[in-house]
């Protein structure tokens, strides 16, 4: 069986270990070389950019967020076998886990990084697209005679280079298309470099939880539940005309995922008309501290994906969902475009601010539109708000002095808090 060493990169047939470096970390499968279309998902990327820049943090369990948005933003995988979070209320996160560091993101260093990993990538192959700070498809195809290597080599040497140069560590998906790439890289993290081939596609698949599916959330898996589909046998018993007129547009497109079928391309220009997230509540809540929490969380996740693809917008859009499952949608146009996390929940926050107060909601989201590139954002401020500027400024030195001298060289005293 074809197989490679993740550390020297070697190339060789079936063996427990490398024959030339004797390293046991070896990926081997019958499609290994033949295979170009790749997810890259850093590991615990805010947390591993912190544990890099301050080696006191490495063997502590970390928390990124807190402070008066009190969600988690992401955490360590000390804290994460915890019981830890993303989008988890950090009074519950420090229940499960009262050692563990709290440190406000810093979002400019994170976007620095990604632009260094990305230019890594961009050494490979020109066809790139970024799903936030932190990962990315590729494809690899008809680049082997260009690198005189597959492309299972090519993303090897892609992690291997951002742990010697970056000190940051990855996880690889390797499939036939997009769909199965990304379940793939998820399935050994961290360090995981996994393989979904096209003649074990339908096999892997058939037992596996429709959750699996990118883009499913607890609503749609709440609404699949009812027609009694939990896993993709469920969903291959299904008639694609039955599931599109009970699901509609996603409806259709599960019964081609049901079959390991994705014919979208990994498409570096294919212009973007929004950037959104959300999230559903396991229980409807109209704790304000939870939803202004979850609020900042979102913002980030939207500014993430903003910065990596090199973008910015001129609309913010909030959008929430009340416990009988009526929308409110409200949006503001800003004076000059942005894709900084701060300039977003600002700008929801008033949106919010303006709703009767003490509504329960079940669904919270923040959203970016009419969408250009980066250049000449966030310059001017707001007129209303004169120290944004300055405040923009500060961040940004703060996280030079941050990036050189450690994550605790400067703390706000909200911090301490």
């Amino acid at each position: 069986m074809p197989s490679l060493c993740r550390d020297c990169l070697d190339r060789f047939d079936t063996g427990a270990r490398c024959p030339t470096c004797g390293s046991p970390r070896v990926i081997a499968h019958d499609e290994l070389f033949q295979l170009s279309i790749a997810h890259m998902d850093c590991d615990a990327f805010y947390a591993s950019v912190e544990k890099r820049d301050n080696p006191e943090l490495a063997d502590k369990p970390l928390i990124i967020g807190g402070g008066r948005r009190g969600v988690v933003s992401t955490a360590c995988y000390i804290a994460r076998i915890r019981g830890v979070r993303s989008a988890m209320p950090m009074f519950q996160a420090l229940k499960l886990c009262p050692e563990a560091v709290v440190i406000k993101p810093r979002m400019q260093v994170y976007a620095d990084v990604s632009r260094q990993i990305r230019a890594m990538m961009q050494a490979l192959t020109p066809a790139i697209e970024p799903l936030s700070l932190d990962e990315a498809f590729l494809d690899l195809t008809g680049t082997e005679r260009l690198h005189g290597a597959p492309p299972a080599v090519m993303l090897a040497g892609l992690v291997r280079q951002m742990r010697s140069e970056l000190g940051l560590t990855g996880s690889i998906g390797l499939s036939h298309n997009k769909f199965l790439a990304k379940i793939a890289s998820d399935l050994d993290k961290p360090q995981g470099f996994s393989v979904i081939g096209a003649g074990e596609t339908a096999g892997f698949l058939r037992d596996k939880p429709v959750s699996l599916i990118w883009g499913v959330g607890q609503s749609t898996r709440t609404a699949l539940n009812a027609a009694g589909i939990r896993t993709f046998a469920d969903l291959l018993r299904w008639e694609r005309e039955d599931l599109s007129a009970r699901f509609g547009a996603m409806g259709g497109r599960l019964w081609y995922l049901a079959r390991g079928r994705d014919a979208r391309r990994v498409s570096a220009h294919e212009p973007v008309k929004s950037i959104s997230n959300e999230t559903t509540f396991f229980e409807d809540t109209k704790d304000a501290d939870i939803l202004d929490g979850h609020l900042w969380r979102l913002s980030e996740k939207v500014a993430d994906r903003a910065k990596a693809k090199e973008i910015a917008g001129r609309v913010v859009t909030l959008k929430l969902k009340r416990s009988d499952h009526s929308l409110i949608t409200r949006r503001q146009a800003l004076r000059d475009a942005t894709q900084l996390a701060d300039t977003l929940y600002r700008s929801a926050r008033g949106l919010m601010d303006h709703l009767p107060k003490g509504a329960a909601y079940r669904l919270i989201g923040v959203g970016l539109s009419e969408l250009g590139p980066e250049a000449g954002a966030d310059r001017s401020g707001d007129l209303l708000d004169p120290q944004a500027v300055q405040r923009g400024k500060a961040e940004k030195a703060t996280d030079l002095i941050r990036q050189k001298f450690g994550a605790d060289a400067i703390l706000k005293g909200r911090a301490l808090r």
